[in-house]
């Protein structure tokens, strides 16, 4: 994943443990997935616009 070792994931998420808690942390989730979910649908929108402009 991005070149990216064990040790190195690990470091990086217990980083992010120690900066927003263990009580933000599932909040920060769903919000990072929520805009991924919308990112996609979006996305979706677009490839169905253009199919049906030049279809």
């Amino acid at each position: 994943m991005f070149g990216l070792g064990t040790s190195e994931i690990v470091l990086i998420l217990c980083t992010i443990l120690l900066f927003f808690g263990a009580k933000k942390l599932p909040e920060l989730a769903r919000g990072l997935g929520k805009g991924i979910r919308e990112f996609k649908d979006a996305t979706q929108d677009v490839k169905d616009s253009i199919k049906d402009v030049s279809a």
